[in-house]
């Protein structure tokens, strides 16, 4: 069955990116700021007690930044050159989070120096480099979770530290006169099973809890993360039902008396704002009596399709033409083996389809641009147009 527009979009919002798409070459992403609009609104009405740390990797573009600048929200940043774009809107650096746990001491200390006070860690060398760089400022440990491969995005063993590093980690931040302000986790992008909350926020508690009665440190904050559902082909329970679990979560921990809780959206802000245009290159076999049909379309994994890697991410798809229809092989232009975006799971395509029809690839605001190759084989970065 053919993926149609009104299933993700209402018909004046998908009318409004076409016509700008039309208007442009291909590939192109066109982010409709409306939309991002809107679901930042919803998301701080689900959440109305936490605080809003963007995750500016998802989609850095001005005018998705300047939306959250203008609603009073907080960005994460991943590294100086994404705390610049932000200090460049006039956003203070008391409103930024240095999230990533890996990072140089010369770039914890033009942080500290542009006012950023608020550190992720996971790691004692890291914590040292931020006592020596950005004395006196509030750290968060970042934990390991379990339940991350029910994520279609799952995060690895790269980031984050056991709970009992991580209470080793906040007496150490004390003790080099730094501020232990809070824990944090990531349950993976795209997150299905909402009960990968509940044990992350468990494991949250116990550490509050071991640090007050051995410590006497009190910890102020639990950072819940992302992971926060796009509409991919895959669909996923609405924002709301997640809102209600993790807030039910939240109160069965800490009561009623909820210690500052921070959010770090990112795709589930900007992934459904966009709409990426692809135009078709070619359409052959491998031979004549071949049951596989290629489909090659101008973009691939090297241009902005990263996360199609391992069939991960399945974006909705839509084409103009119609009838009769066939499952086919989908791949991107370059002159890389690797750059197939779909062949286990099978789209069904028109037999219609030809070279130079687009390709409307719907919920693709958030990690295409920020993944776009610089210049391999030539082909210049993915263009964004906001609308």
């Amino acid at each position: 069955m053919l993926t149609q527009p009104e299933a993700y979009y209402d018909a004046d919002t998908f009318a409004r990116i076409k016509a700008a798409a039309d208007q442009q070459e291909t590939p192109v992403l066109i982010v409709d700021t409306k939309t991002f609009g809107e679901q930042l609104d919803h998301l701080m009405a689900c959440f109305p007690y936490a605080n809003t740390y963007y995750a500016v990797k998802a989609n850095p573009e001005v005018a998705v930044l300047e939306i959250l600048r203008d609603r009073g929200c907080n960005f994460d940043i991943a590294s100086r050159y994404e705390l610049d774009k932000v200090l460049s809107l006039g956003v203070g650096g008391d409103r930024v989070s240095f999230g990533n746990t890996i990072k140089k001491i010369k770039d914890i200390r033009y942080a500290y120096e542009k006012g950023v006070r608020l550190f992720a860690s996971d790691s004692e060398a890291d914590l040292r480099n931020i006592a020596e760089a950005a004395p006196g400022s509030k750290v968060f440990v970042r934990i390991l979770t379990e339940g991350s491969q029910t994520a279609d995005w799952p995060l690895s063993r790269k980031f984050g530290c056991h709970v009992d590093m991580a209470i080793e980690l906040c007496i150490m931040a004390r003790d080099l006169g730094l501020k232990p302000y809070g824990i944090s986790f990531h349950v993976g992008s795209q997150q299905r099973d909402i009960g990968a909350w509940d044990s992350a926020i468990a494991k949250v508690k116990w550490i509050f809890e071991r640090l007050k009665e051995e410590e006497n440190i009190e910890m102020k904050m639990v950072n819940l993360g992302g992971g926060f559902p796009a509409n991919y082909i895959s669909r996923t329970n609405p924002l709301e039902t997640y809102a209600e679990e993790i807030t039910r979560f939240l109160k069965e921990d800490f009561g009623d008396e909820l210690p500052d809780v921070i959010l770090e959206p990112g795709r589930s802000l900007a992934a459904n704002a966009g709409i990426l245009v692809s135009e078709v290159v070619l359409v052959s076999r491998k031979n004549r009596t071949g049951l596989d049909r290629w489909v090659y379309t101008d973009i691939g994994k090297f241009g902005g399709f990263v996360e199609t890697m391992d069939e991960a991410i399945k974006y909705p798809l839509y084409v103009e033409k119609d009838g009769d229809t066939e499952e086919v092989i989908i791949a991107g232009p370059t002159c890389d083996s690797a750059d197939i975006l779909y062949e286990q799971y099978k789209y069904e395509l028109p037999l219609s389809l030809e070279a130079g029809d687009r390709m409307y690839w719907f919920s693709t605001g958030a990690y295409t641009t920020t993944y776009s190759a610089i210049e391999f084989n030539g082909f210049p970065p993915l263009k964004t147009i906001c609308i």
